[in-house]
């Protein structure tokens, strides 16, 4: 198995770089700084033909949709179980939980971040003001999803749904109410970020902000 991955620090790439150090299986990890336009250049687009990051080149074939990777990822090392086998009683409650997170709040993030670039300028306020209700309403549900003191978003072990939740909540820190606010996803968020894989992500990705 032969992986690379393409990534921009603190992007949509982070769940996938994350998870794959916690994995501990071997990749190459390529930078395209968006912040560059790195994204938009020739090379990488022959990559990923939407500009957008992850890519992840499996054998050669690049693949993105970073929920879609995480989920690829998790069914191509089941030994590392990070995500409930196919028989598994737990099975339907994490294909509702990753589709939820990518479909509701993923989209709604990018909408808060570029509702003036992505539509007309002058809707953005209104395009913002409804993102964050969605991405508040979200919070409103991991929180109360957690209130049962379970450990992780599936329960007591870690999966896929975990390294991509704390990413979104991670993107929410300089929103009016970042999700470390919330009372359940406070400790939720602590635990996450004392993992020695996402303190490596960071490192390898020269993240210095939202950490323990």
């Amino acid at each position: 198995m032969a992986y690379t991955l393409y990534y921009s620090p603190g992007a949509a790439s982070l769940a996938v770089h994350w998870m794959l150090i916690e994995m501990g299986v071997p990749f190459e990890a390529k930078l395209v700084p968006i912040d560059a336009g790195a994204n938009r250049s020739p090379e990488y687009l022959r990559i990923n033909p939407s500009g957008r990051l992850p890519a992840l080149t499996i054998d050669g074939v690049a693949r993105t949709e970073s929920a879609a990777l995480l989920m690829l990822l998790a069914e191509r090392h089941p030994e590392k179980k990070l995500a409930p086998p196919p028989d598994s009683a737990q099975r339907a409650a994490w294909l509702e939980m990753m589709i939820y997170l990518a479909n509701t709040p993923l989209p709604a993030m990018r909408d808060w971040f570029y509702a003036a670039s992505d539509g007309e300028p002058q809707d953005a306020d209104a395009v913002k003001a409804l993102a964050r209700r969605r991405i508040e309403s979200t919070w409103d549900r991991l929180d109360a999803h957690l209130s049962d003191g379970r450990t992780h978003m599936m329960g007591s072990e870690l999966s896929t749904a975990d390294f991509l939740a704390t990413m979104l909540m991670r993107w929410s820190r300089n929103m009016p109410r970042p999700a470390d606010t919330w009372k359940h996803l406070a400790p939720y968020i602590r635990r996450m970020r004392s993992m020695s894989s996402f303190i490596e992500v960071n490192r390898r990705e020269g993240l210095t902000d939202w950490q323990n």
